[in-house]
């Protein structure tokens, strides 16, 4: 596992957050694959083309209106501020780096569904750390789409940063230890294959845990 890089002042990652929250709101071609672009591309047999926006500005450009959830990551944007801001964890600098990664990406609702269940009103109420180990098992080291994630046959395991595995079936079904969760299908498509500069996103629809609650 790479190590993550540790941002010293809360001020700079604020600026750092803000600067690309500017430019990702003026660009004009934001690079993103489509699912139906990426599928072609893995039934040719090619690798899907790297966007121009890393998987930070993916989710900054994805954030928008509350009332629409699916595609949206503003709960995810805020929770890693969080555990930034709380313990330095470095987790926007990396995701916004070359190194490559692999980002299996809760929606709002699904960011929702878990605080209701938890009885919270928001990320800032968790333990810091908590969440941390969450945000990491949703990530995984490389460029995995989806048919390096999605198995034709029986079920794949999935290694995270976090060092805990998930499985994935060929519904496609994610089992993780605590829950389960499936991909966000939007208009008939799935929306996988998300081609950041940096990596590739898979939309979910749950916040999936590495414990059982």
């Amino acid at each position: 596992m790479r190590k993550l890089r540790l941002l010293n002042k809360l001020t700079l990652l604020m600026v750092f957050v803000f600067t690309l929250f500017v430019v990702g709101c003026n660009k004009v071609d934001d690079g993103i694959i489509p699912n139906s672009m990426g599928d072609e591309n893995l039934k040719s047999g090619k690798a899907i083309k790297k966007g121009d926006l890393t998987i930070v500005e993916i989710a900054l450009d994805f954030a928008g209106d509350p009332a629409d959830a699916e595609g949206e990551f503003n709960e995810l944007v805020k929770a890693l501020l969080f555990v930034d801001a709380e313990l330095g964890t470095g987790l926007v600098g990396a995701l916004n780096g070359t190194d490559q990664y692999t980002v299996f990406a809760p929606t709002d609702a699904a960011f929702m569904a878990l605080y209701s269940a938890l009885g919270v009103g928001g990320i800032d109420e968790l333990p810091a750390e908590l969440v941390r180990d969450v945000l990491l098992y949703h990530v995984t080291d490389g460029r995995r789409a989806s048919n390096s994630v999605v198995p034709k046959m029986n079920v794949r395991t999935i290694e995270t940063l976090l060092g805990v595995s998930f499985m994935v079936d060929t519904t496609p079904m994610i089992t993780a230890v605590g829950n389960t969760a499936y991909f966000v299908e939007m208009d008939g498509a799935l929306l996988i294959n998300v081609s950041a500069s940096n990596g590739i996103i898979h939309v979910i629809d749950t916040v999936i845990l590495p414990i059982v609650p």
